[in-house]
């Protein structure tokens, strides 16, 4: 798929979800996943539509075989950790939510410090 063709499926899915028709923006998202697994933006896309429709193991499953351009590093975190959570998962979503904020910010650098919660 040429990147025109790709950006024309986005917006479609975009459109689409925009004016109520989400059961057809999740249709042209799959698509795109279809058509390249590893794609990050169409893994992310699609993974936000399985988790509204609560899906969160297969939103995980499209999240773990995709690549992500380092701008969707915080969305990545962010779907994976639903994912997680929303499959009872708790440990695993507060490791995954903390290596995005270790990453993001350096381990040093904590937005809370975990001693004052524990308090």
């Amino acid at each position: 798929m040429t990147p025109d063709e790709k950006q024309f499926l986005f917006t479609a899915a975009w459109m689409f979800a925009r004016h109520g028709c989400s059961a057809r923006a999740r249709n042209v998202l799959e698509a795109a996943v279809e058509d390249d697994p590893r794609d990050g933006r169409a893994a992310a896309a699609f993974a936000g539509m399985l988790l509204a429709d609560g899906e969160p193991a297969r939103a995980l499953e499209t999240l773990r075989a995709a690549d992500y351009p380092p701008d969707l590093a915080h969305a990545q975190a962010v779907l994976e950790t639903r994912a997680l959570r929303a499959l009872g998962r708790k440990d695993e979503a507060a490791a995954r939510w903390r290596r995005w904020i270790e990453s993001a910010k350096g381990a040093s650098r904590r937005w809370v410090d975990e001693g004052a919660a524990a308090k």
